[in-house]
């Protein structure tokens, strides 16, 4: 069963944010704060290292001290080959992606995904309120063959791959506030929620 501090934890910000009016998220200011840094200290202590998926200058990153994998692969083609950079990159067995741009996954996210995991070597795919997050998944590296397959044929989709391949799903629940601990922020509008919510957890009026 793979163990949460030997995790790889990785941060997917390879997309082009065209909802965001192309504004690259990670840099997004929440409160006071780049959006970055909070999704970075809510994963840190959860694994062993987190690392960054991104394209571009890696410099750009610098003042957040984590390494930067930028994807194998030409034209932005989502989570899947972010993954697959980083398996190829990095000497880990286990990866655990999250998205950039959900500051509030659980505490205990690293914990409960490898308590699903188990013995056996496929993807775990949290759930909240019934819906799947495949971008929030615990990958076995025994999954990389499969990975490149899909991207080598334009399968993209990370909904559509889950449905052809086992995997397993780790439920999580709604908070104390009755809202959904993988908020994702799209829009400017999910920007003012977000800095609501985090006023409300720090205890800021």
């Amino acid at each position: 069963m793979p163990q949460p501090s030997s995790l790889t934890g990785l941060l997917l910000a390879g997309g082009l944010s065209r909802r965001m009016e192309n504004q690259e998220k990670a840099f997004l200011p929440l409160l006071d704060r780049p959006m970055l840094a909070h999704v970075l200290a809510r994963l840190t202590p959860q694994v062993g290292e987190a690392v960054l998926n991104a394209n571009g200058d890696p410099d750009r990153f610098k003042a957040f001290r984590c390494r930067v994998v930028a994807d194998r692969r030409q034209g932005f083609l989502g989570p899947l080959a972010g993954v697959e950079a980083a398996f190829l990159t990095l000497a880990c067995d286990w990866l655990l992606s999250v998205p950039v741009d959900t500051p509030f996954f659980p505490e205990n996210l690293a914990e409960k995904m490898c308590e699903v995991a188990q013995e056996e070597a496929m993807p775990v795919v949290a759930q909240s309120l019934g819906r799947l997050h495949p971008v929030i998944t615990l990958w076995p590296r025994s999954i990389l063959p499969q990975l490149t397959h899909a991207l080598d044929t334009k399968q993209l989709r990370l909904h559509d791959w889950l449905a052809k391949y086992p995997h397993k799903v780790c439920f999580f629940g709604e908070n104390r506030e009755g809202e959904d601990p993988f908020f994702n922020i799209n829009t400017q509008a999910d920007r003012s929620q977000a800095e609501e919510r985090i006023r409300r957890e720090e205890g800021v009026v």
